[in-house]
């Protein structure tokens, strides 16, 4: 009988967490569409606690609020909020995404090719992550790694204008290295 009690008394508790986890969700979910963005992840956070199907929901949560703070030009508390979500959901390639567009804005360039190459291994044949990852390969001047996920991009998508362009400009470029330039002749005495 005493195990019995203890059964119902789980129940009881779990009853309670899971109706305190709905409720809290729900709170989240009304002060995110009010873009409450702090309210909305206090609530979700405890949600989550509480009941770890909200997780998605809080990772939701802190990608909408690192796109407001981004767009407020807060560009460390989106690269943090965004840091936030991955954590929740490391399988989400768009939160790699996001978190390197502002690391670009930041020309943390380092940081937004790490992004794009893991958004890369989530979702392998997605051309938006080889193309900006092309991209900021050409402006730190490795044109072999550009050139690579350049022609990525045009496997993918043969007819990419932004693409063709860039493998007319990569391979200029690669030509000018190739050629050497001839030393200037000695100076004449007369």
């Amino acid at each position: 009988s005493l195990a019995l009690f203890a059964t119902q008394l789980s129940q009881a508790e779990t009853t309670k967490d899971t109706k305190e986890a709905n409720k809290l969700a729900l709170e989240g979910a009304e002060a995110s569409k009010n873009q409450e963005w702090d309210k909305a992840v206090d609530s979700l956070r405890k949600a989550t606690a509480l009941d770890h199907k909200y997780a998605p929901n809080l990772a939701a949560v802190y990608q909408q609020r690192a796109y407001a703070a981004a767009t407020n030009q807060q560009f460390q508390d989106a690269i943090n909020d965004y840091g936030e979500a991955i954590k929740i959901s490391p399988e989400d390639s768009r939160i790699f995404e996001q978190r390197a567009a502002v690391e670009m804005k930041l020309n943390d360039n380092d940081k937004a090719l790490a992004d794009y190459s893991e958004a890369i291994k989530l979702k392998p044949n997605e051309v938006r992550y080889y193309a900006y990852r092309s991209y900021i390969y050409e402006v730190k001047g490795d044109i072999q790694n550009s050139m690579a996920d350049t022609e990525k991009v045009l496997k993918l998508d043969p007819k990419n204008q932004e693409a063709i362009s860039r493998k007319k400009r990569l391979e200029t470029l690669q030509s000018l290295r190739a050629t050497p330039i001839p030393p200037r002749p000695p100076a004449r005495r007369f």
